[in-house]
């Protein structure tokens, strides 16, 4: 039985605080801390999980087959999830406090929720290769284009090599005219913040739910119809950099405000100028950041059909000029193909499809490559960099602080110092006012005998001549 003290309120068997001096401190009670349990698998939690999964089964197996009039697949398994939850809910609370119960609950919903996502990938991605089965083991189809090539023609003839450069090309000048333009002015709207930034922030925004046709539309006008020049992968790829450049800036301008202010702040304190700092301390900082949001960019550029279409028209035969002549791209190859009734050809659209999933898959990857891993997150050859670098700053450091580079060098007397230093007044050719101390004989002390204090403060045995400084008292 635990014993309260009634004054202190205060149970008399508890762990009592020990001071400094010895003494206990009885007032306040050292009470244990016991962390909750936030993650990892336990056995209680894994038989609710279980139980509760089996119940709401059991309980939209009851709600559709017995108890009342439902019916639909969509329906029943809404019901299980939901009776699963609230049973869930009350199985954790006959252990767990409400916080626990919510985050139990909570944790269930994100990763059904994630699930969910990596399911219908797996369908897509699934569904379209089972269906381009057909086209892709033939090396033909990567290496051929479909001018000698018909709708009734053999998997074994034709191809999309056309289409796969194609897209290389205005992928390639998309992106050379994006990653510049989106980064700096992402990098204007996060760190300069001027006059018109928000303005800026304003058209930025209006941007990113612009209609693909109406970019194609303003190219074609601008470059076609306005200069006389002729349907190109250049005007497709000026049509795919509108579409692109809004998604890189605002994917950028997010990444650039999670960097640490005081970064910044330090580097400035240090005498950095502005643009040292964002070239040498924001940009690495945010380096990963950077390169997923040219990937969204670029993932949402090379999927577009209607500006390609109306600036760069559609061909059949492989054009690597991008200045003239139609070229054609991937996604334009997919829409041309499945839009035929013959069998043969709607294969090589899925297969088309299963190939630019694969090329935003190695674009990604590259991508992934060159921007790293994130901050404080390093790699063996970064840090055999950093160590390397450590090393020469330590070699440099060692060098600036040598002894032949300190005021006074250790071991030499006063008077050498004296004689060595000009007199004061001695400058320009003029005499010095003061007469020379005495030279002790013609013999110096020696270093390792300190001269007496009184022959220093008065420059020997009866001057009165300062050695250090030269002046006169």
């Amino acid at each position: 039985m635990t014993v309260v003290d009634l004054e202190k309120n205060v149970p008399q068997d508890a762990p009592r605080q020990v001071l400094a001096d010895g003494t206990a401190n009885d007032s306040v009670a050292a009470l244990p801390d016991v962390p909750r349990r936030i993650g990892g698998l336990t056995r209680s939690g894994v038989l609710s999980l279980f139980g509760a999964a089996a119940s709401g089964l059991c309980t939209a197996v009851l709600l559709f087959g017995e108890l009342a009039p439902f019916s639909g697949g969509l329906g029943f398994f809404v019901t299980a999830y939901l009776s699963f939850l609230g049973i869930y809910a009350v199985l954790t609370g006959l252990e767990e406090d409400g916080q626990a119960v919510r985050d139990r609950v909570m944790t269930v919903v994100l990763w059904t929720a994630g699930g969910l996502m990596f399911l219908a990938l797996a369908m897509v991605v699934g569904f379209t290769a089972w269906r381009g089965r057909e086209a892709l083991p033939h090396g033909n189809f990567f290496t051929q284009d479909m001018q000698a090539a018909g709708p009734l023609d053999p998997l074994t003839h034709g191809g999309i090599a056309h289409a796969m450069l194609g897209t290389l090309i205005m992928i390639t000048i998309a992106l050379a005219i994006t990653v510049p333009l989106g980064l700096a002015c992402a990098v204007y709207l996060n760190q300069i913040r001027g006059r018109f930034s928000r303005f800026v922030r304003t058209i930025v925004e209006a941007m990113t739910a612009l209609p693909s046709i109406v970019a194609g539309l303003m190219v074609y006008a601008v470059w076609i119809l306005g200069l006389g020049m002729q349907k190109s992968g250049l005007a497709a790829g000026f049509a795919i950099s509108v579409m692109m450049l809004p998604i890189v800036i605002r994917a950028a301008d997010v990444v650039l405000r999670l960097v640490p202010g005081n970064l910044t702040e330090a580097s400035e304190a240090l005498g950095a100028p502005r643009w040292r700092t964002v070239w040498h301390v924001v940009l690495p900082t945010a380096r990963s950041g950077l390169a997923t949001a040219v990937i969204l960019g670029t993932a949402r550029g090379i999927g577009e059909t209607s500006p390609v279409l109306l600036t760069a028209g559609f061909t059949a035969a492989l054009n690597a000029d991008p200045t003239s002549g139609p070229m054609v791209s991937l996604p334009l190859a997919v829409f041309n193909f499945v839009k035929s009734p013959e069998p043969t050809m709607i294969a090589r659209g899925f297969g088309s499809a299963a190939v630019l999933m694969a090329l935003v898959l190695v674009l990604f990857a590259i991508a992934r490559v060159i921007g790293g891993r994130g901050p404080g997150h390093q790699n063996k050859r970064q840090a055999r960099r950093a160590a390397r670098a450590s090393r020469r700053d330590t070699t440099r450091f060692a060098e600036l602080h040598t002894p032949g580079l300190e005021l006074f060098e250790p071991g030499a007397s006063e008077t050498d110092d004296h004689s060595e230093r000009p007199e004061r007044g001695a400058g320009n050719g003029a005499p010095s006012p003061h007469p020379p101390a005495p030279d002790n004989g013609g013999q110096a002390p020696k270093a390792d005998a300190p001269a007496p204090d009184d022959e220093i403060r008065t420059g020997g045995a009866g001057g009165n001549e300062d050695l250090a400084t030269g002046d006169s008292h």
